[in-house]
């Protein structure tokens, strides 16, 4: 198995720069074909109209989006060029919680940023980093707003509960396991249902990654109740070092409402580092 198609979600943010040259680096690294999807929101410009000059606004805030997006549609050729990979470039006209997880579902890896609070160009639909990986099918990297990288996947932190959505996401993260120098299975209270010396939380997973080569530590945080696990995991991805964390995302569609679970829903929110989530 192996990363053979790789999606890029783009915008004129200012983290876009820095999300292409992840998305190049991994492509290089698996020989992948990489595809940037750039996608932003437009408001409707009737609704500028019941503000007095607005107009002049809304073509001024039009002119400097189209300049961001040459350039970054130039700068994406230009390094796929010269890291020699096969790609190419799509500007979407349509709604980005439709689109993009459309063309995603073509992809072996998807990329994209979190919402930056800091940056309105960040925001391309109502909470798109989770429609994303709800509705995508393939195992999304969320790149932080904040934070340089300079080691990306040769550290990882992996989180692990038993749950399909786990299961899913240590298997999608394969590839990157295969090349990390160091991988840890975190659990949380994995011993509270079972006996004393019964069986070592994470042990049964690790086995898995061993028959492929990956050779990880297992690490069960136990007596953790007052702390929610989001935070745990934040907090225990620091005092590793991780440079990726790989979980599971949970969530559910409710009557116009996308309700996430709470350990997904920190992580969205305070991510630290990159983290491969899969649904």
């Amino acid at each position: 198995m192996s990363y053979k198609s790789i999606v890029v979600q783009l915008d004129t943010s200012g983290r876009a720069h820095s999300r292409l040259e992840y998305a190049l680096r991994l492509a290089k690294q698996f020989d992948a074909h990489v595809t940037g999807v750039f996608a932003i929101f437009t408001p409707d410009p009737k609704s500028f109209r019941v503000m007095e000059g607005s107009a002049y606004y809304y073509e001024a805030h039009r002119k400097l989006r189209d300049e961001r997006h040459g350039a970054l549609e130039r700068l994406f050729h230009a390094e796929r060029v010269r890291a020699n990979l096969s790609g190419q470039w799509i500007d979407s006209h349509e709604y980005a919680n439709d689109f993009v997880p459309r063309v995603a579902r073509c992809a072996d890896l998807v990329i994209a940023g979190q919402d930056d609070p800091n940056d309105p160009e960040s925001f391309i639909s109502d909470h798109f980093p989770e429609t994303l990986v709800m509705s995508a099918g393939r195992p999304v990297i969320l790149i932080p707003y904040t934070g340089v990288f300079t080691t990306f996947g040769t550290n990882v932190m992996v989180a692990w509960n038993g749950s399909r959505e786990a299961t899913r996401a240590v298997h999608d993260a394969l590839p990157l396991l295969k090349r990390a120098k160091k991988t840890t299975i975190v659990t949380l209270n994995g011993l509270k249902d079972e006996l004393p010396g019964e069986r070592l939380p994470g042990a049964d997973i690790a086995l898995v990654l061993a028959r492929h080569g990956v050779q990880a530590d297992v690490l069960d945080l136990d007596g953790i109740d007052d702390v929610p696990a989001g935070d745990v995991l934040l907090s225990r991805s620091t005092d590793l070092g991780a440079d990726l964390v790989v979980m599971g995302a949970y969530g559910h569609a409710r009557w116009r409402e996308l309700v996430m679970g709470g350990a997904t829903r920190t992580m969205l929110a305070s991510m630290t580092v990159p983290v491969l989530m899969s649904h």
